[in-house]
């Protein structure tokens, strides 16, 4: 049995501004920063073998604090778990949108990637990692519609209309030459680090 990970990056000012990120390579936010400590806090209650990551600094820098914490020092970072690109999209907030493109501008191309193309560079990416640690438990550090697209692949029956919280766990587990998901879109290390249990 191989254990998967699927970790959305922490915060970022566009999060907070509800701006496309796609592949825009924006950093973490300070608050980024303190939930990528907050899940490495988590994570370092469990063994865990490797980590990959998006090449995008908001990913990488989260991946970056978790292996601080794991002791793991070598993360491998691959740009087939980019965000999906954005297009004419990135940068935009909805309300821009709607000035620029219309109410109906989600039903236009503008040079989007499409889900099909974001789910054949996850599910490569999970399928490599499968063969480069059988049995192994292994930490993805990816993004938001990527990682639910690739979901949406391995897993169909799997509900993802939820999207992903920043930093939030997705626990995928493959035995028996198939993937189920035993963990969708987990945050509550954050809630710990409020306080409030």
């Amino acid at each position: 049995m191989t254990e998967i990970a699927l970790i959305r990056h922490g915060s970022t000012a566009w999060n907070k501004e509800k701006r496309s990120q796609g592949q825009t390579d924006n950093p973490l936010d300070q608050e980024g920063r303190e939930q990528a400590v907050l899940l490495a806090a988590r994570l370092a209650e469990e063994q865990w073998d490797a980590i990959y990551a998006s090449d995008l600094q908001r990913a990488s820098e989260t991946a970056r604090i978790i292996g601080e914490r794991l002791g793991i020092q070598e993360i491998h970072l691959d740009p087939r778990l980019r965000e999906m690109g954005g297009g004419q999209l990135e940068g935009t907030t909805e309300e821009e949108r709607i000035a620029k493109w219309g109410s109906d501008w989600s039903l236009l191309d503008l040079g989007k990637e499409h889900p099909d193309a974001g789910a054949a560079r996850g599910k490569e990416m999970l399928e490599e990692i499968l063969r480069q640690h059988p049995g192994a438990r292994v930490i993805v550090v990816s993004h938001g519609a990527v990682l639910r697209n690739t979901l949406r692949a391995l897993v169909p029956e799997q509900d993802i209309s939820v999207k992903l919280g920043n930093t939030s766990i997705t626990r995928m587990v493959h035995r028996d030459q198939a993937w189920q998901c035993e963990l969708y879109n987990c945050s509550t290390h954050l809630k710990q680090g409020e306080g409030n249990l």
